[in-house]
């Protein structure tokens, strides 16, 4: 049945919908403008509108349109209007007039604005090819022959570039990460030349799609912010461009990122953070079809599992088209290689399923992996979330191991506790599941495990294997807080002391090199390998830059542990052992060896994976006092790693018996 509506003195058919759902999905593109130079064609899906209005602006601040155009209404729940003549370089905005609007009516660039004027408030009209740099068409993604094989170093845009001893000229911008032969004051590399040299395989970026928090008219008053808090979802972030009111400035400067990135041979990860809004009221979502986007309880109330105030309904039809979309948009049009879903578990199985499918289309080594929990419990039953326990149900789609995390430096709930990092027993096999990759393995014992009861990893490749990243305190901050100096007493005075960096420096390596031993996916935050702090901070989302920014004379200070994960990084590469990809070979060829508490150890056999070495021993020692573990037969074996120094040609020999020194790992092969 269909009702009939006058509006400014039009009758309008217009479908009765006994609920939001039973809005009729979009047939064809989410997006909302094509251009050319004879006529621009405008799309939006408004099922429940009564009317919409498109607006035209000569600028993204103009107070006054410069036409305006009434859309018309189409079966599949959209409206549309053409509007002849050219109009590159102009701005536009819709109004959609909806019974169910409890909020102020305001004007929109749509849910799926791909180019916007400053601060994102409305859309720009823009010939995308224009914005492609010299060479984009023959961009590819480096190659890769298998997911196993990547190394995944998280930053953020303006941390890793805005302090001045970057000596990068686009400090805090995306085209910081296109300079090369930067140097810090000491003369070594920074940059995109300090990332070549650690040999990562993927740079994860912090969100980097226009956001809310930062007032980009007001770039010069320094403020700071991860960048969780979504406006629109499709168009890069203006503050780290050279130019937020141009349009095309921020997209072409994305792309001439993401392209020097892979001339580099490096791949890049999208943060992306599709379950929740910046806020109800002004978003997009509700300023289109109000009531739709958001899952709410049977009172009204929004839900609230990301902990900002809303979550968005992932399960609903034009929900997931719109992820879908926005994925293959980034992939499509920006080039890029993977995907970091913030709080996951928000989101539904289905959904996260028809994403990688989508992408296993285009490119099966594209990385999809997000968080396995959310902020608060989703409304929606927990056999569809994707929280951990339910990675089984999604093939090709990762998860951060928790379990691993804490078990090296303590729980996230207490920045004070510390765990086998700080030499405490109990952390062992949790520290084993994180090896395995979270997998079933008959030498860990789940009973023991932290958070989880049985493996929740199909396959190694699943668990993304880390001891920090960017919500949470720094690994040197951590350590300081949860490591007590030795011989240190409980009294108030002896307890504010911390450990001396060269402790803080052993640990460091210790807890990375269990990170890159293991089967999982591994990650590091960006600084980790210098030593960075955050003063402390927990939770710097907003915190300045002096909290947040990378100073990079520690580099000289630490290049010794900078070497290391360096060293590391190189030696997993070479030995397709440390990521054997198949949960079976894991089984066969990974086995721990029996060691005192507070150590690690485990064998890597039978030439694993083809390695060229025949056995691998990877022996993690937390203890302040050396170990003696027994080597598992009687041939020598060779140190590659050991005492903080890597070298794979190799450092000593070893008989029957490895002494392991304090607070140090020891790699040896035969």
């Amino acid at each position: 049945m269909a009702a009939t509506v006058t509006l400014f003195g039009c009758q309008l058919s217009k479908p009765n919908y006994e609920s939001v759902m039973d809005y009729p999905v979009k047939s064809g593109s989410v997006q909302e403008v094509t251009y050319s130079p004879a006529s621009t064609q405008f799309s939006l899906w408004s099922p429940n509108a009564d009317s919409v209005q498109l607006s035209i602006y000569e600028s993204a601040e103009s107070t006054a349109p410069i036409c305006r155009q009434w859309l018309k209404r189409q079966k599949d729940g959209s409206w549309q209007a053409l509007v002849k003549g050219d109009l590159l370089g102009q701005f536009y905005a819709f109004r959609v007039w909806d019974p169910l609007l409890q909020y102020e009516q305001e004007e929109t660039p749509g849910i799926f604005a791909t180019a916007v004027g400053v601060n994102g408030r409305r859309g720009a009209i823009i010939d995308m090819r224009s914005t492609d740099p010299e060479g984009w068409s023959s961009d590819c993604r480096p190659a890769m022959s298998r997911v196993a094989n990547a190394v995944i170093y998280e930053l953020h845009h303006r941390d890793y570039s805005i302090d001045p001893s970057s000596g990068v000229e686009h400090r805090g911008k995306f085209l910081a990460l296109t300079e090369h032969g930067t140097l810090s004051p000491q003369g070594l590399a920074t940059g995109i030349d300090h990332l070549k040299q650690m040999g990562v395989t993927h740079v994860q970026i912090l969100p980097s799609y226009d956001y809310g928090s930062i007032d980009e008219t007001r770039l010069a008053d320094n403020r700071y912010n991860w960048g969780y808090d979504p406006i629109n979802y499709n168009v890069p972030e203006g503050s780290y461009s050279t130019d937020p009111y141009d349009p095309a400035s921020r997209i072409r400067e994305f792309k001439q990122m993401v392209q020097s990135l892979h001339k580099a041979g490096i791949r890049v990860i999208l943060d992306v953070v599709y379950n929740h809004t910046y806020d109800v009221a002004h978003s997009n979502f509700t300023q289109t079809a109000p009531g739709y986007f958001y899952r709410t309880r049977e009172d009204g109330s929004l839900g609230n599992a990301s902990g900002c105030g809303n979550e968005t309904a992932s399960e609903r039809p034009m929900v997931r088209k719109f992820m879908l979309e926005s994925v293959r948009w980034w992939v499509e049009e920006y080039h890029i290689d993977g995907f970091r879903f913030d709080l996951m578990a928000i989101h539904d199985i289905p959904t996260m399923n028809a994403i990688r499918q989508m992408l296993d289309e285009i490119d099966p080594t594209i990385l999809l992996y997000g968080e396995g929990w959310a902020a608060e419990t989703p409304l929606i039953e927990e056999s569809l979330r994707p929280i951990k326990a339910n990675i089984a149900a999604m093939p090709g789609i990762g998860a951060f191991s928790d379990e691993l995390r804490d078990a090296l430096r303590g729980p996230f709930y207490d920045d004070h506790q510390g765990a086998f990092l700080a030499g405490l027993p109990g952390n062992e096999q949790s520290i084993r599941f994180g090896i395995v990759g979270a997998i079933e393995h008959p030498q860990v014992d789940m009973t023991k495990v932290n958070y989880s009861q049985q493996p929740w990893a199909l396959q190694p490749t699943q668990m993304i294997s880390y001891v920090s990243c960017h919500d949470d305190m720094m690994l040197t901050d951590r350590l300081r807080a949860s490591v007590k100096p030795e011989g240190s007493r409980k009294s108030k005075v002896e307890s504010q002391k911390t450990i001396c960096d060269d402790e803080l420096m052993r640990l460091d390596m210790l807890a990375q090199t269990v990170v890159l031993t293991s089967q999982g996916l591994p990650f590091l935050w960006n600084g980790e390998e210098l030593m960075r702090d955050k003063k402390g901070v927990h939770n710097s989302y907003c915190s300045p830059d002096s909290i947040n920014a990378i100073d990079w004379n520690l580099k000289a200070r630490n290049l010794r542990l900078c070497d290391y994960y360096a060293g590391l990084i190189a030696l997993r590469k070479a030995h397709p052992a440390f990521r054997l990809v198949d949960a079976e070979l894991v089984r066969r060829h990974l086995e721990f060896i029996d060691t005192p508490e507070c150590t690690v150890a485990f064998r890597l056999k039978d030439n694993a994976g083809g390695d060229a070495w025949k056995d691998i021993v990877v022996i993690a020692n937390a203890k302040r006092e050396a170990v003696k573990v027994e080597l598992p037969d009687d041939e020598p074996y060779t140190a590659v790693v050991a005492n903080g120094v890597v070298n794979a040609e190799g450092l000593f020999r070893c008989e029957k018996t490895a002494v392991v020194a304090p607070q140090s790992a020891m790699i040896l092969h035969k």
